[in-house]
């Protein structure tokens, strides 16, 4: 482990934590409550060995985690405030930086930190294994907006110890438009490549994920704060956004995503698969994670999301008006009298339904076709697609252009309503 790593764990474990027992938290269900709940049987049959049991010391890992937050964006909060933009000049423009009135900082042993952090790739990070990942992963653009959408995001809103912070900000229900395309973009921030920018590495250092990453633990910190401040219930929820909870959603984002590709038939190859972990690895690390408590392979993942899920307990009523903005998306940008938004609505329910579980979905009061698992019928198309973009050189171009054509379509909100991304042209 490297000198950054070995200095950013130390800080993440100055946080006090009360207990080590998953059971000590009003959050927590009991084993038995979730044990038929469809993707926990889903994981066991198909994605975890035949034998696996819910191992304590993981449990302990896990509440464990609930204590521990960002100790260090914690303290720069509460003795500087904002700090994202001093952050990014001091290693992007370190002579303009020491010349300006914010130069003190870096007396600050907490920035000092973050600045190494952020100041150079880790050692342990593999650009070229990432870089395999962040192509496959950006290679299906309206698939991975529609797994986004309706596995990861709708998931998430059945497990309420993971949206609240953000209900309470109201960022959810009145916002589930902008959140949408912002956490896309976000991704698409991440998974940008050589190809695309022209910088020399993937998550290059003051590139596009890199900044989008220091402004969102900033933000992390300064909600956690806001929360703490107006009472927030820490012993039934658990410190906000919280290690354990941040690694969840680590997870949404690359592991469900990369399964829910290959379900769909896209061929992601085994080195690709582990690319798209290690490149989420080290965004998840940036965001303030301790590296090791992230875990490293799919199987590793799989486990630990399999602990997570079986004892959290599941609150529809909170989730509900997420949902329900959630869904109700298409309507509102096509017009509740066009027919396109409503069928839209009924396949990404059925998306949901198919992937999450129809216990989820009944929980959620989403639609319910009778034919729903019809949405994996578009498997062998993008296996089509996908072989012949390997056999043909000049199709996979065409694919290429199609691809940039439609990812470009599916930026408009961004460019029209967000200035942070008006001039931007790859998202």
């Amino acid at each position: 482990m490297d000198s950054q790593t070995t200095a950013r764990s130390k800080t993440v474990m100055t946080n006090k934590h009360k207990a080590t027992s998953i059971y000590d938290y009003g959050r927590t269900a009991r084993l038995d409550e979730n044990q038929d709940l469809q993707v926990l049987q889903r994981m066991r049959r198909f994605l975890l060995p035949s034998d696996y049991t819910i191992k304590p010391e993981r449990l302990d890992q896990i509440a464990n985690g609930y204590e521990i937050t960002d100790a260090v964006v914690d303290a720069i909060i509460k003795k500087h405030g904002r700090f994202a933009d001093a952050l990014q000049q001091s290693i992007v423009d370190k002579a303009g930086f020491e010349a300006s009135d914010r130069a003190h900082l870096l007396d600050d042993p907490d920035f000092q930190q973050l600045r190494e952090q952020f100041a150079t790739h880790p050692d342990w990070f593999d650009a070229k294994l990432a870089e395999k990942g962040a192509i496959a992963y950006r290679r299906y653009p309206l698939t991975l907006v529609w797994l986004l959408r309706n596995v990861a995001l709708m998931a998430g809103y059945s497990i309420p110890a993971l949206s609240l912070p953000l209900i309470k900000t109201g960022a959810l229900v009145h916002d589930a438009l902008p959140r949408l395309y912002r956490t896309y973009g976000y991704m698409m921030a991440v998974s940008e490549h050589p190809k695309i920018t022209g910088d020399d590495t993937v998550l290059a250092i003051g590139g596009e994920a890199w900044r989008q990453t220091i402004r969102v633990r900033q933000l992390h910190s300064m909600i956690r704060k806001g929360l703490v401040k107006e009472g927030f219930d820490t012993q039934y929820w658990a410190q906000p956004i919280n290690q354990s909870d941040m690694i969840a959603t680590h997870l949404q984002f690359s592991l469900l995503i990369s399964q829910g590709l290959k379900w769909l038939g896209a061929r992601i190859s085994e080195e690709e698969a582990r690319g798209i972990m290690h490149l989420w690895r080290l965004a998840t690390w940036w965001m303030g994670v301790d590296l090791a408590r992230i875990p490293n392979t799919e199987q590793e993942s799989w486990g630990w999301f399999y602990h997570y899920l079986s004892v959290q307990k599941l609150d529809f009523e909170v989730g509900r008006p997420l949902a329900k903005a959630l869904h109700d998306l298409p309507s509102q940008i096509m017009g509740e009298t066009n027919w396109r938004g409503h069928a839209v609505e009924l396949v990404n329910a059925s998306v949901t339904r198919t992937f999450v579980g129809d216990d989820v979905g009944d929980g959620l009061k989403l639609p319910k076709l009778p034919l729903r698992q019809g949405v994996l019928l578009t498997a062998p198309i993008l296996f089509g697609i996908d072989t012949a973009r390997q056999l043909h050189p000049k199709l996979e171009k065409r694919i290429e252009r199609f691809r940039r054509t439609r990812q470009d379509n599916m930026n408009w909100w961004l460019k029209k309503n967000d200035p942070y991304y008006a001039n931007k042209k790859t998202l």
